[in-house]
């Protein structure tokens, strides 16, 4: 017969099995997203606007090659975080009347394709500026409360993750392309003040909302995405070092403004996600990410092919595993899974 001793001692030996094996809770409840295309996951499909991909061949890979208006074959990187730190596989997007405050609160999505810091670069597409993005995100706010409580609503928005993606379009889509916009008023130095002092303000504005979690993610090496290396035939298609650089510095001057913030604020975490760094290291290495090309898009030609001149009528290749980029300039979902991999390793990995 057990003494009672002994019995206590299987009892917590019990307890202690089973509090192991019991899966932990997730430190982070939320993913909430805001930025352009690169993490837009359908927000464009339900405004007035050129800038679109709910059509095919876009979504070709993404179950049953459902076009959600997300700009790849299939997931974005912000899918593949997302179901990283145990959330959903596919992150919705705020205007999709067929999600609602349920699946809202375990992951949000507010970007807008071809917006941009710089108000002036929404206006190019009319696509749907950042503060309105943040607005969007006061709504959600007050919905939360309503369907979870104030308490358990303020502890989601707390330990969210908030993701933000954007920045390229100030560059190539307004900066450079409008004449008699931006390009005028500042020289590019002044302009990388300009938008990181926005990306501040954003920063800031975010954290008097409640944000705690923050991955701001810096520019790509824009000039060597297809669409920036076909406008250089004289050079044989190579990447506009000029670009990269200007991307290079921003960067620089982006991380600089992030280490005042995390100095200055309290009990916050904002982390620098380093695509350019990713991107690079696709482009100059393809073969040890298994990419036979890295030059031009899977959609077409692959070199200016995006949004509508990206549709069913343009060739695309047979297989985008085989591309770093989809279209002109968006990932292929291989890509994504790689840039979102980098990320938990190096920098999101701080918030698991």
């Amino acid at each position: 017969m057990m003494t009672q001793s002994l019995l206590q001692w299987l009892l917590f030996i019990h307890i202690l099995l089973v509090c192991m094996t019991q899966p932990s809770i997730a430190k982070v409840p939320a993913v909430i997203i805001f930025g352009d295309s690169t993490v837009d996951t359908g927000n464009n499909n339900y405004i007035q606007t050129l800038a679109k991909s709910n059509f095919k061949p876009y979504g070709r890979d993404l179950q049953g090659g459902n076009a959600t208006g997300r700009f790849s074959n299939g997931r974005l990187a912000v899918d593949f975080i997302s179901e990283a730190f145990g959330l959903p596989k596919l992150v919705p997007a705020y205007l999709d009347p067929s999600y609602d405050i349920k699946e809202f609160s375990t992951g949000v999505c507010f970007a807008s394709a071809a917006t941009g810091y710089d108000n002036a670069t929404s206006d190019v597409f009319s696509v749907i500026p950042l503060w309105k993005e943040v607005d969007y995100f006061k709504e959600y706010q007050t919905k939360l409360k309503d369907f979870q409580g104030e308490n358990l609503a303020q502890k989601t928005l707390t330990q969210a993750l908030y993701i933000i993606s954007i920045g390229t379009n100030d560059f190539i889509e307004n900066y450079y392309t409008m004449p008699s916009g931006r390009s005028n008023e500042y020289g590019v130095p002044e302009y990388e003040d300009f938008i990181v002092g926005i990306a501040k303000q954003f920063l800031m504005s975010l954290y008097n909302l409640g944000a705690r979690k923050i991955n701001l993610t810096g520019l790509p090496p824009m000039g060597c995405l297809p669409l920036e290396r076909s406008k250089r035939l004289l050079s044989l298609g190579n990447c506009n070092d000029d670009y990269n650089k200007v991307a290079s510095d921003f960067n620089v001057k982006l991380k600089g403004m992030m280490d005042l913030l995390n100095r200055d604020l309290v009990n916050v975490t904002i982390v620098y996600g380093d695509i350019y760094g990713i991107l690079m290291d696709v482009i100059q290495n393809p073969d040890i990410y298994d990419f036979e090309d890295v030059a031009v898009g899977c959609c077409g030609t692959g070199v200016i092919e995006m949004s509508y001149l990206c549709n069913s009528r343009s060739l695309s290749c047979s297989d985008a595993d085989k591309y770093a980029f989809w279209d002109s300039i968006h990932p292929t979902e291989k890509l994504n899974k790689i840039i979102a991999d980098k990320m938990m390793n190096t920098t999101l990995h701080v918030f698991l």
